[in-house]
């Protein structure tokens, strides 16, 4: 595959006779990182395949409309984010059941998940992730994995960046008290 600035993607996707190459491209650009961040998100393989599905219909619909204020990558970092917190409220409101239930639902399905290749401190540490409540959760993702830096994530989420580093601050002090008490 050749190597095509964000610029020269979204010159090409303009253009309508090369429009469907142009978008074949930003997926296979995208695929992997939206993947890994969604999945990060929702726990599930087969629900993280349907959210970066939905992530990139969503994209295509948006793409002609798009003012380029912000990145491409961060402009889809954004729909993946919203869609996986659709996602995650949609099931809690087919689930009625409360908040605890889910997080126990979604480290079951970790425990259970063939994809996960992680050893057992790694098992431990993102079930303390899944403790966190839904935004500390991503925001914690994104910096501790990801590295994402905070003015970034401000876009993607936005939000402030005294913000995230709060609650960064907070989730990584709840992870540590939770592997620390387990």
């Amino acid at each position: 595959m050749e190597h095509y600035s964000d610029e020269e993607l979204l010159k090409q996707f303009s253009l309508e006779q090369s429009r469907n190459y142009a978008y074949s491209l930003i997926v296979r650009k995208y695929q992997q990182k939206l993947y890994w961040h969604i999945r990060k998100i929702v726990i599930d393989h087969d629900d993280t395949d349907d959210v970066l599905q939905n992530t990139f219909i969503k994209a295509w619909k948006g793409l002609l409309g798009f003012k380029q204020e912000s990145q491409l990558y961060t402009w889809l970092y954004r729909i993946a984010t919203n869609e996986s917190l659709n996602f995650l409220r949609s099931k809690k409101r087919a689930n009625t059941t409360s908040i605890h239930a889910i997080e126990e639902q979604l480290s079951k399905s970790l425990e259970s998940d063939n994809y996960f290749k992680g050893d057992e401190i790694q098992m431990k540490l993102q079930k303390a992730i899944l403790t966190l409540p839904e935004k500390q959760r991503i925001v914690f993702n994104m910096r501790y994995y990801d590295e994402t830096p905070y003015e970034q994530m401000s876009e993607i989420l936005e939000t402030s960046v005294g913000a995230l580093k709060a609650s960064y601050h907070i989730a990584a002090k709840k992870v540590e008290e939770h592997l620390l008490s387990n």
